[in-house]
């Protein structure tokens, strides 16, 4: 075996405090050798609690844990001899070169310098860096930066491979690329290789999957073996291409009764009903739009599990402070019913931007407008220029050349007017995770321009719109994952501002908490707060209205999702093209871009 865990609890304290978090509680698993394993689960759930336990980093307070039939609370370097373990954030030395880097790493291992040549040769071929040996670290985009820190972890050849969401904010062709590595390691060295990862298209992969959950282990198996809980639930519902999935999407979430999940899913939504829906309410909810079954998939088999886990919590602790609402979804306006007119009011707009950092063009001429209550989507690979741009449009950071208006403000000379009228939400929790949910509230209501009777309704107005009521006195940093996810989203609209930037807003967040927080995005779209939004999930760009696609600083494709899998096909929307993923419509439009100019994956951060 790989790794045995039986009964195995961790449990933090903060310092200076006496709050406890349960990290693992009676975790009992069993990995074999030689195969790729899986733990998925939502930010908190334990996943790289349970990495660091098995690399000997930190020791479980009670239970056993065994890693190639070693005792690591016993003998936690001999584990580290055996094995490689490759955190969320790899410590690459970002002014050494590639080569550099390697060699580093090969002197902490001890590899032996006879054993270098071969297998430096091996993981520059794996990864195709051989071209970039002599490139600074801190030069690669971020995908190519997550390979080396993988040939890094692999300069000795362990029996172990301990990956800690080796994808996380990676492009989707980085990711496939990543994904093509481990396999190839798995397949040709027969190395047992357990990961951690929010992408349950990359959990599919594996032989094994243990889906983790608040510290336990809510479901284990076959990806088959979980794919089988929603077996003939399935099913694919396709609205007019006048009406937008998320519309659709959105009616479907909000009849819990009888839905468990719905998502966009190129051009098409699709649904997960319940056992023992009704037929007259499934009809009553879908109208004439055509429905036919499919297949299930294992995030299906992930989300009805996790709302039954859901609804049994709801019905335990229906009264206690933060207890989830079963149905995992805000109670909203019906968006059918209440379909607002289209708005043709530009709220942003592009005209030949460009921003130069030295020599280097890291958005070169870009164009366009956004509307408002749209939805708009900023996608690229990793360099590609779209956080640059996402910057420059809530003015961060100042253009070089070209126009750049927002909410009827011109960026170049007044970018302190315009962030009035914005509001932002990062990636990361942002805000003071020592004070309380109202105190943070306060305090950024202050930095607004809001006083007394007003910053008082509008705190009130918020609390109630996020379902954060009964938590104003509750300590920021101490609150669930999807309660943080809320507060930020609360503080960013604060002050009602006109337009809402969203910068990776799901990432780490479980298919559940994706969900709702998607269906107040539609709210608030629905409601004229026009949205900017990036993202390396691609089935989220299903929910935006337009899109653009962005490499190498240039603008290499922009509209609806259907016509940008139109693109991607090279033809007329159609048919073959409305079925197509975004994701493989990201990566053909990148790959044919690269191909017409015969380049080969930038390498610029």
């Amino acid at each position: 075996m790989a790794l045995v865990a039986t009964g195995v609890h961790k449990r933090f304290t903060a310092k200076g405090s006496k709050d406890v978090t349960q990290a693992l509680r009676d975790i009992s698993i069993s990995v074999p050798a030689g195969t790729l394993t899986a733990l998925v689960g939502a930010d908190g759930a334990g996943k790289s609690t349970l990495l660091r336990l098995a690399a000997g980093l930190m020791r479980a307070d009670t239970g056993r844990l065994e890693v190639l039939g070693i005792d690591v609370a016993a003998d936690p370097q001999a584990v580290q001899d055996r094995i490689s373990y490759m955190p969320q954030r790899f410590g690459l030395y970002e002014d050494l070169s590639v080569q550099e880097n390697l060699d580093l790493y090969a002197d902490l291992h001890g590899v032996p310098r006879d054993r270098r040549a071969p297998r430096y040769a091996r993981l520059m071929e794996m990864t195709d860096l051989g071209r970039f040996t002599d490139r600074p670290a801190g030069k690669l985009s971020g995908g190519m930066k997550q390979k080396l820190g993988l040939a890094c972890t692999l300069v000795r050849s362990p029996e172990l491979l301990l990956l800690d969401e080796p994808t996380v904010g990676v492009d989707p062709l980085s990711r496939r690329e990543l994904w093509e590595i481990v396999a190839q390691l798995v397949d040709d060295e027969k190395l047992s290789v357990i990961v951690s990862t929010a992408y349950l298209d990359e959990a599919e992969r594996c032989a094994q999957v243990f889906q983790l959950d608040q510290g336990g282990v809510l479901a284990q198996g076959t990806p088959a073996d979980l794919r089988a809980k929603a077996r003939g639930l399935c099913f694919v519902a396709r609205p007019d291409p006048s009406t937008p999935a998320r519309t659709l999407q959105a009616r479907l979430l909000d009849a819990p009764e009888s839905i468990i999940d719905a998502v966009p899913q190129g051009g098409e939504v699709r649904f997960i009903r319940r056992p023992d829906a009704s037929a007259e309410r499934l009809q009553a909810l879908l109208g004439d739009v055509p429905v036919q079954s499919a297949d299930e998939r294992l995030e299906d088999g992930f989300m009805v599990i996790l709302r039954e886990r859901r609804q049994a919590e709801t019905a335990a602790a229906a009264r206690t402070a933060i207890a989830p609402k079963a149905s995992g979804a805000p109670t909203l306006a019906d968006p059918l019913a209440s379909k607002p007119a289209a708005n043709d009011e530009v709220m942003i707009e592009v005209k030949d931007l460009v921003r130069r950092f030295g020599d280097f063009t890291a958005v070169a001429s870009t164009s366009f407008e956004v509307r408002r209550g749209e939805i708009f989507g900023l996608l690229g690979p990793n360099g590609a220029g779209k956080t640059t741009t996402f910057r420059m449009l809530c003015g961060l950071l100042p253009a070089t050349s070209g126009f750049l208006e927002v909410a009827g403000v011109n960026l170049r000379h007044a970018r302190a007017q315009a962030r009035s009228r914005i509001g932002y939400v990062s990636q990361k929790f942002a805000l003071y995770g020592n004070l309380t949910v109202n105190e943070n509230l306060s305090f950024f209501g202050g930095a607004y321009g809001l006083r007394g009777q007003r910053l008082r309704e509008r705190m009130h107005a918020v609390l109630s719109q996020f379902d954060l009521l009964g938590q104003e006195d509750a300590a920021s940093g101490q609150l669930p994952g999807g309660f943080k996810q809320r507060l930020a989203m609360a503080t960013g609209l604060l002050h009602e501002p006109e337009i809402l930037f969203l910068d990776e807003p799901t990432s780490g967040a479980d298919p559940l908490a994706r969900r709702e927080f998607w269906r107040r995005i539609t709210a608030l779209a629905a409601a004229g707060v026009t949205i900017i939004i990036t993202t390396h999930f691609m089935e989220e760009a299903e929910y935006c209205d337009r899109i653009v696609i962005q490499d190498a600083g240039k603008l290499l494709a922009i509209g609806t999702p259907r016509e940008v899998r139109a693109q991607a096909r090279r033809g007329d929307a159609g048919t073959e093209s409305a079925r197509m993923s975004m994701e493989d419509a990201f990566i053909g439009i990148v790959t044919q871009a690269r191909e017409a100019t015969h380049k080969p994956q930038e390498v610029a951060a």
